[in-house]
């Protein structure tokens, strides 16, 4: 993407390094529009949009935000205007299995982080062994770039499998980018997580130990090592599956794997208790039971009102389909 950017804008990347909404602004191959950051949820990692449907395409930036973030903001939505437009970035996402779908994110993510946070600075404070939480917020502190951006940039130096997490102070994800492990989604809520829980209480804002994310439908990621820092109102989370930086010694965790949420069968004469990875139903938002195979809908169909004592029953307890309980009856 770089290559590509030198190829249509030559020069480019020295001055979007220094001020990227503005360089792009300035740029006739796109419009850029400043808008609601409630417009710019589109489901994108970032606060912006990519509008190519327009002549030329249009870049949107949340207005709201800081001026940090629509530098990292602006650059995410240039990466995905070089993708859809160059040809040899245009290949490579459709070489992959699911047509880039997982890539195109991550690389302008990528893109981005690596215009603001060029190398020598990052091995300014990122060591031979990864980075701690600290090490990410110095090079915040330091650089011009969101955090957001040093968050990619911790990401690309972990030493082992895991995640650089952006936190608010309610624990919800604001930014993630993660290494070797499936991507947390933006916006899901970590504080039942133990340790992020006691980040978020402390006056400090710090923690260490170890630390399972939480994904869809309560399922619990693998166990990690975890080191929480401050960073302006957020929390910057760094997680390793082992080799953590920080630590002397940190060999993997032997209760490796991801868990699920225990349940309990709510359909009548079941009520088996089991664990399961399987996605809940759409409708009850419960997964199937293992034991009955029926999820909470056929919970409630299995239930009646009855018509002179108003209770809800279980179909068992009535004769037929429209007369009262067997109780009243």
């Amino acid at each position: 993407m770089l290559d590509e950017l030198e190829t249509v804008w030559p020069g480019a990347a020295n001055h979007l390094a220094t001020g990227a909404l503005r360089a792009v602004q300035g740029w006739e191959q796109v419009t850029v529009r400043m808008v609601p950051e409630s417009a710019a949820e589109t489901g994108c990692s970032v606060a912006g949009a990519y509008l190519d449907s327009a002549t030329p395409p249009v870049i949107a930036v949340a207005d709201a935000a800081s001026s940090r973030r629509q530098d990292f903001t602006a650059l995410h939505e240039l990466g995905h205007h070089l993708q859809r437009t160059r040809d040899t970035l245009i290949e490579i996402l459709l070489g992959e299995p699911d047509d880039g779908l997982a890539l195109e994110d991550a690389a302008c993510d990528a893109f981005a982080a690596d215009v603001l946070l060029p190398e020598p600075l990052v091995q300014q404070h990122i060591g031979a062994r990864g980075p701690s939480a600290d090490d990410v917020v110095g090079l915040w502190k330091d650089g011009s770039a969101s955090r957001a951006a040093v968050c990619v940039r911790a990401s690309e130096h972990l030493p082992a499998p895991g995640h650089a997490l952006l936190l608010d102070p309610d624990g919800l994800v604001v930014f993630s980018a993660s290494h070797g492990l499936p991507p947390v989604r933006r916006g899901s809520d970590q504080s039942p997580s133990a340790l992020i829980s006691q980040a978020l209480r402390g006056e400090s804002g710090r923690a260490s130990g170890r630390a399972r994310l939480i994904y869809r439908d309560g399922i619990q990621g693998d166990e990690l090592y975890c080191q929480i820092a401050p960073i302006d109102g957020y929390l910057l989370a760094v997680l390793v599956r082992d080799s953590a930086p920080w630590k002397t010694f940190a060999p993997p965790s032997p209760d490796q794997g991801p868990r699920a949420r225990w349940r309990i069968c709510e359909t009548p004469g079941c009520a088996y208790e089991f664990r399961t990875f399987d996605k809940p139903c759409e409708q009850c938002g419960q997964p199937a039971c293992p034991e009955c195979g029926r999820c909470a809908c056929a919970a409630k169909v299995a239930e009646r009102r009855c018509p002179r004592c108003f209770l809800i029953l279980p179909a068992s307890m009535f004769t037929d389909a429209d007369g009262p309980c067997r109780d009243c009856a």
